[in-house]
């Protein structure tokens, strides 16, 4: 039975040494990139392919439902995996629908609507939707560790230091 050692939401999704560094995390030995618009799109897909190749991982791009078909079916198999995607809502879909997490780093997310996305850290816009996930990831789901680090070597906040930026 494989495992998601990590799970991390980027806009990015692979980027430079951040997922080489990431990628050395003991017991991984596999990426996940799960993004419907990239895995639908043979070009992006190989893009992201070649890109997690060069951490020396196996790099695997699929859509949110062939994640949970994978997971539902095979337990994602002996791919101990990063999963990485874009958004907090498609790591919250997964979560929900069964294929559990310990660990989520979020990254790196853009702003979207200035009305409604705050700046928590230097690289993450959140909405309070979005931080209502991850509150709901941490105390109901078993995601025990949520923080905020754009890359390995920048500081890290808290779950509780961001919720506390919406009165959550």
């Amino acid at each position: 039975m494989g495992k998601v050692n990590l799970a991390r939401v980027d806009e990015r999704l692979i980027h430079g040494q951040v997922m080489v560094t990431l990628s050395q995390k003991s017991g991984v030995n596999s990426i996940f990139v799960v993004d419907d618009v990239v895995a639908k799109d043979k070009f992006m897909r190989d893009l992201y392919k070649n890109a997690g190749s060069r951490t020396g991982q196996k790099t695997i791009v699929i859509t949110s439902d062939k994640a949970k078909f994978y997971w539902d079916e095979y337990e994602f198999k002996e791919y101990n995996c990063i999963l990485i995607a874009k958004t907090v809502s498609v790591i919250y879909d997964l979560v929900k629908h069964g294929i559990p997490m310990k660990e989520l780093n979020i990254g790196g997310i853009a702003q979207k609507d200035p009305e409604k996305d705050l700046l928590v850290t230097k690289s993450v816009y959140l909405n309070k939707e979005d931080a209502q996930k991850l509150k709901e990831l941490n105390e109901d789901y078993g995601v025990e560790n949520i923080y905020f680090q754009a890359t390995p070597s920048a500081p890290k906040s808290t779950l509780k230091d961001i919720l506390s930026k919406f009165d959550l």
